[in-house]
């Protein structure tokens, strides 16, 4: 049996008639920063709720720092931090009093807790605000709090599910570069993320998960080269957009864009732009915007899915998965460009 810190095999999860994971199977080595990315209502969270276990798997099986996460659950949850996205924070505590109390939980010794909070406090940057009120913390700073939280016990196993979610961008930055320096000490981090952007920085290796399937698995490297051609993108009248599919089509594959724009897997390469503009012109395509892209985390997710993460507005509802462990994709989102 492989010694891998979590592995799942065939990993189902039903609401009723509702099929949010659909027999996913994973394996994270020791020592990586794994990725699950993928857009609201894909199936992350419910999936980490099984592996938590939070959630009973309605079949298949997993395995979490060398335990099954059903037989086994208590074993597990001594194993593991974890950092959900919804974590409840009680407002009326202070940082120092929570981890103390976290501490206690996990029976760790009066003598050893002091030491290892201030250690946390200071890595999380939290030191100063360790006596206010959690109800006076900002965001940045809550999810911080968490992430201490989660690591009281001194877990191999680190699940963040979404952990920069609503963040400002110094405040995501700050908690990437501890999520490196934990894996840098030899924990193995799991990672649920909608930023394609987040996934390409951090993870080692990433799975795509789309309607409660993997749909990619990989090296982000190894996944955008796959790819191939870059991606042309254009913006034009709506009236022109069958017109442009035409003139996009003889350059190469035609790819999924965001919500008004049209993408070309671009064969030869950006030294064909200008010859794909004069055909554009020479048909009557008025030309909004234009740009070239060098394949990426988003490309690649479009490949395999028919629709970009980025501009989530193409779609498919996410509530056809009903994955009651996310929510639907926002309109007009942006996702993986700050």
């Amino acid at each position: 049996m492989s010694n891998s810190p979590i592995i799942a095999e065939n990993l189902v999860r039903h609401f009723g008639d509702v099929h949010a994971v659909k027999g996913i199977n994973l394996e994270v080595k020791a020592g990586e920063v794994f990725g699950f990315l993928g857009p609201n209502g894909a199936g992350k969270s419910t999936a980490v709720r099984m592996l938590t276990t939070l959630l009973r798997p309605t079949s298949g099986t997993a395995r979490v720092a060398g335990f099954d996460v059903v037989k086994q659950a208590d074993q597990v949850r001594r194993s593991i931090g974890v950092a959900l996205q919804d974590a409840a924070i009680d407002p009326l505590m202070t940082g120092a009093e929570l981890l103390a109390l976290q501490a206690v939980l996990y029976g760790i010794p009066a003598s050893v807790l002091k030491k290892r909070s201030d250690e946390l406090l200071e890595r999380v940057g939290l030191t100063a605000a360790a006596s206010r009120r959690v109800s006076t913390y900002s965001g940045g700073m809550r999810r911080r709090l968490d992430l201490a939280l989660s690591l009281i016990h001194q877990p191999t196993v680190l699940f963040l599910d979404e952990p920069t979610t609503g963040l400002d961008p110094m405040s995501r930055l700050t908690l990437w570069e501890e999520v490196r320096r934990l894996n840098r000490e030899g924990t193995t981090v799991m990672l649920t993320t909608q930023y394609l952007e987040e996934a390409d920085q951090l993870a080692d290796r990433i799975a795509i998960i789309d309607h409660g399937k993997i749909v990619r698995e990989g090296k982000p490297a190894d996944l955008k080269a796959s790819v191939g051609a870059p991606t042309l993108i254009i913006k034009t009248n709506i009236d022109q957009t069958e017109k442009a599919k035409s003139v996009l089509s003889t350059f190469g594959d035609l790819r999924p864009g965001a919500e008004g724009a049209l993408g070309v897997g671009l064969i030869g390469g950006a030294a064909l732009v200008t010859e794909v503009v004069r055909k554009l012109d020479e048909a009557g395509v008025h030309v909004a915007h234009l740009e070239i892209n060098e394949p990426s985390l988003d490309d690649v997710f479009a490949e395999a899915t028919g629709y970009r993460l980025e501009g989530a507005d193409n779609a498919p509802s996410a509530g056809d998965n009903g994955d009651n462990g996310d929510e639907k994709p926002k309109k007009k989102s942006r996702r993986g460009r700050k």
